[in-house]
This record gives C-alpha cells, structure tokens and sequence, in this order.
C-alpha cells in the first residue's frame, strides 16, 4: 500500500511543480523587466524581492514549486533592477545602471563560465560564494 502510494505521489510531482529553462533570457536580449515580470506573471519567483542591495540589485526566491534552471544549473535566486520600474525597489547607494538581471546558480565559476560560453551568451559570470555563482546580463 505505501509503495502505492509513494508511486501515486511521484507520478503526480509533475503536475505541481513549474519548471523553466532561463537560457534564452539570460542571452542578453532583454530588459529586466521583461524577465522579472514574466518569470513573476509564471510564478516562478515571489512577486517581491527578499533582499535589495546597494546597488539596487533586487534578489528574488524562486516559489517553493519552481524547478528554475540556467544553462543546465539550478537557480538559487533571480536578481535584477531597472530604474523607475515598481517592480524594483532603489538601494541606498548609486544603482548598478539603468537595467540589468540575472540569475544565481548552483556550480562552481568555472563550470559555469563553461556553459554559458558554450551557449553563446554574452552574460557576465562571477563568483559570489562557495558553488554559488551569478550569471548577470547588464543593459546600460
């Protein structure tokens, strides 16, 4: 019965969980509105960021059933900012430009680089911890 069970509840996964491939977006062809809002308007991410920095990067959570990958590494967090959009809260110092976004990942810089060059993006890639690295599109 529990084997049953668990079947059931596997077979079922799919149905609750969202999954997205973000490569496309994160080859730099868009603003960060476009990719905030639509990953929000898929609920991907929570609607509000959980963390804005200086800089006025915005960092958002995926949502607890979002399956988020980036040239085939999990997405920790989605980060992003343009300037006088609602969707984006102002940071303290002076922003990073007028619009930029991007994804943090799970794998080292240089698996990571790797990827994304092999995709033929021109994101920027860097370290930002231990097997946590950003994958970031600024757009002036």
């Amino acid at each position: 019965m529990k084997r049953r069970l668990f079947a059931l509840l596997f077979a079922a996964t799919p149905l609750f969980c969202q999954a997205a491939v973000l490569d496309a977006p994160l080859a730099c062809n868009v603003s960060a509105h476009q990719f905030v809002s639509g990953l929000i308007d898929q609920n991907l991410i929570q609607p509000h960021a959980m963390r804005v920095e200086s800089n006025s990067i915005n960092a958002f959570w995926p949502t607890r059933d979002a399956d988020v990958t980036a040239f085939g590494f999990r997405v920790f967090a989605i980060v992003g900012y343009e300037k006088d959009d609602p969707i984006f809260r102002t940071g303290t110092g002076e922003p990073v430009g007028k619009s930029a976004y991007g994804a943090v990942v799970i794998g080292s810089d240089s698996k990571v680089q790797a990827a994304v060059t092999a995709a033929g993006s021109p994101a920027i890639v860097r370290h930002v911890g231990p097997l946590m690295t950003a994958i970031f599109c600024p757009r002036s």
